[in-house]
């Protein structure tokens, strides 16, 4: 009888997960000059949900790097995510990634603008 009452209990509390109980991750991001590797402070890291047609949902959030070109963001949730990065003297960064662990480490390379020509000279 003990164990169909802890079968049962088990049971009921594998239900939840079962039953489309969100998932969540912790997102590490590092950004660095793709010349060299360095990394880049003060970095404005964007991120926006991206909902099932591939169009970026309502709501977002913005991390600065640290010195180290370091920054996180626990608890978001699982699916795709609209990434971009704004630094000063890079190009502007952005892509889609699908968000799919418990821990997940993205690095970002910021390449330098490329030259613009112009007529008027």
């Amino acid at each position: 009888m003990r164990s169909a009452i802890l079968l049962l209990l088990s049971a009921l509390l594998a239900v939840p997960a079962l039953a489309g109980e969100k998932s969540y991750s912790n997102l590490k991001f590092v950004v660095v000059k793709d010349s060299n590797g360095k990394p880049v402070r003060n970095a404005a890291v964007i991120l926006h949900p991206v909902n099932s047609k591939g169009r970026q949902d309502k709501g977002g959030m913005e991390l600065k790097t640290d010195p180290d070109g370091k920054t996180n963001m626990d608890g978001v949730p699982y699916g795709k995510l609209r990434v971009q990065v704004i630094a000063t003297g890079f190009r502007t960064y952005g892509e889609d990634f699908d968000i799919n662990q418990p821990e997940q480490e993205i690095t970002i390379k910021l390449q330098k603008p490329s030259d613009q020509y112009s007529i008027y000279k």
